[in-house]
């Protein structure tokens, strides 16, 4: 997997990720939070810039 590929998977997840926490409303889920703060470190290390890709 080039680093391109990887980059579009890791902002797919990301994206995929808001929308469920976005769909769970006022809902707590530290699982859901967790991943989405691992997520955006992966992406960070990557070198994108998640401020444009948040809900």
């Amino acid at each position: 997997m080039t680093e391109k590929e990887l980059i579009t998977v890791t902002i797919d997840r990301y994206t995929d990720l808001q929308r469920i926490k976005k769909a769970n409303g006022d809902y707590k889920n530290t699982e859901l939070d967790y991943l989405i703060k691992v997520t955006v470190a992966k992406l960070v290390s990557l070198g994108v810039s998640v401020e444009d890709i948040t809900l």
